[in-house]
């Protein structure tokens, strides 16, 4: 699995480990870099089957992706990480923390979910939409449509067109996979098992992630803490770095 490694390089700077979205890569993280990389030594990887990490021949799942992850850390021999996840990310994350409690410092769940569900009837509809896109259209089409939907405003054209490009890397097969093991995924019976200090932190126009589904990990997690970022979509990270950078580095240094 592909990783690179930023920011400190001395030992005594905690880690942080940073989970991307569906589609996308550890370029995401871009407007982190500095400000989290003055601090912490960083640690940011490519999920399985995206950009620059091969997709596994065996199914693809949630469970398998944290599995993936934690061999990693163990590999490269790192102390508990702070995990911050976005969506997918997040979703591996949490399922790390709660198969590898001892690699986990900290949790950051950003838009993210213990079980799937749309936002609204529109959100399913649009769910349903990329879903005949993949089936039928070029991945340059899907990436299009999936990046209008998450930067829908004029001014954030240059956001889109990154999300484009970002997308676009990804395979038909690796974007099927990952909804497959997304779609499987269920761990709302076990949240009350989440044993390290966790922040959620939700979109307040996210049209991919139900509000409900963030609030869910904030009551069923012992001692989560959510937060709400006003005017900003499902990539809080990117749409609103400014917030999302303060009120994360917050969380991190009270832990």
């Amino acid at each position: 699995m592909y990783y690179e490694r930023r920011g400190r390089t001395d030992g005594a700077a905690p880690p942080v480990l940073f989970l991307h979205g569906l589609g996308s890569s550890a370029a995401d993280w871009a407007p982190q870099l500095g400000p989290f990389g003055e601090r912490y030594r960083l640690l940011l990887v490519d999920l399985p089957g995206h950009w620059r990490s091969a997709l596994p021949r065996e199914r693809l799942t949630i469970e398998a992706m944290a599995e993936r992850v934690d061999a990693l850390l163990d590999q490269l021999d790192t102390p508990p990480a702070h995990v911050v996840g976005l969506s997918l990310g997040g979703s591996v994350g949490l399922e790390l923390a709660l198969r590898a409690p001892a690699r986990v410092r900290s949790l950051t769940l950003v838009n993210a979910f213990a079980r799937l569900g749309p936002p609204d009837a529109a959100g399913g509809l649009r769910m349903l939409a990329r879903l005949v896109l993949l089936g039928v259209a070029p991945m340059s089409v899907v990436a299009a449509f999936v990046a209008r939907g998450l930067f829908p405003e004029p001014q954030q054209a240059h956001l889109y067109r990154l999300a484009v490009a970002s997308l676009g890397r990804t395979s038909r097969w690796t974007y099927l996979a990952s909804i497959g093991a997304l779609v499987a995924f269920d761990a709302r019976a076990r949240l009350g098992r989440v044993a390290c200090p966790t922040l959620v932190v939700a979109g307040e126009r996210d049209r991919t992630v139900s509000l409900a589904s963030t609030a869910a990990l904030g009551r069923d997690i012992p001692g989560a803490r959510v937060e709400l970022v006003p005017d900003s979509g499902h990539v809080t990270n990117r749409d609103q770095p400014t917030i999302f950078n303060r009120t994360v580095l917050d969380f991190l240094a009270a832990h």
